[in-house]
């Protein structure tokens, strides 16, 4: 099947959406199969889909793939958002790897229990504060440059506007102390494709609420 990408998984962000994010960014138009069942989990599972058991998988110029760190370098490589040579790939996928962890502690705080959510989201702020956003301020004041590599746009600041936005849903004002991650975030937001993501009725994903966790949970047999 080589037609209009196909994306399988739930009605709601998780690992899926840094992939819509990185389609929308490309251009590229896509379909989504929602898993609101287990039966139509294991309709896949027994159809061979899901190589090790999990979603998200995408089915792409041929292939169904599943890890969500394979499909995003092929998408990012295949729409020339993954550096120029092998050094700015590495550099890529090492912010890449950072934004990745602080999202997934964000991805976590909807699946935690009630009384352990304020402790993972003083956690999560904290570490956007200390860790995470420091790193980003530095690599761009020390390069001076627009981008977080080569000077290029690539799938590390779709990534880390991913993420500013989504710990911006959970402290409104946690770039306060960063002006290079204000600007970044401003300059990224107006490239076409990233701004027609971001406008209503897009394909984005709203912030999970408790009918997508009850889905996973079903689907999964969590």
């Amino acid at each position: 099947m080589s037609g209009k990408v196909k994306l399988y998984y739930f009605n709601g962000r998780g690992l899926m959406e840094s992939i819509r994010w990185l389609l929308a960014t490309a251009g590229v138009e896509f379909e989504e199969e929602f898993l609101e069942t287990r039966e139509q989990y294991e309709a896949l599972l027994r159809d061979g889909f899901l190589l090790f058991h999990q979603v998200p998988m995408v089915e792409i110029d041929g292939m169904k793939l599943v890890q969500s760190k394979a499909i995003l370098q092929y998408i990012a490589a295949k729409y020339n958002l993954y550096g120029k040579n092998l050094k700015e790939r590495a550099l890529i996928d090492m912010y890449v790897g950072g934004t990745s962890d602080l999202m997934e502690m964000i991805m976590d705080y909807a699946f935690i229990d009630l009384e352990k959510k304020e402790g993972q989201l003083n956690n999560i702020v904290q570490k956007a504060k200390n860790r995470y956003f420091p790193a980003y301020e530095k690599v761009l004041r020390d390069h001076g440059e627009k981008y977080l590599v080569g000077n290029h746009f690539s799938c590390a600041d779709v990534q880390l506007l991913e993420a500013i936005l989504m710990v911006e849903e959970k402290c409104a004002d946690i770039l306060t102390n960063f002006p290079l991650l204000k600007s970044f975030k401003t300059r990224i937001c107006e490239i076409p494709t990233i701004k027609a993501f971001l406008q209503p009725g897009s394909k984005r994903k709203p912030v999970p609420d408790e009918k997508y966790v009850q889905t996973v949970k079903i689907v999964l047999q969590m």
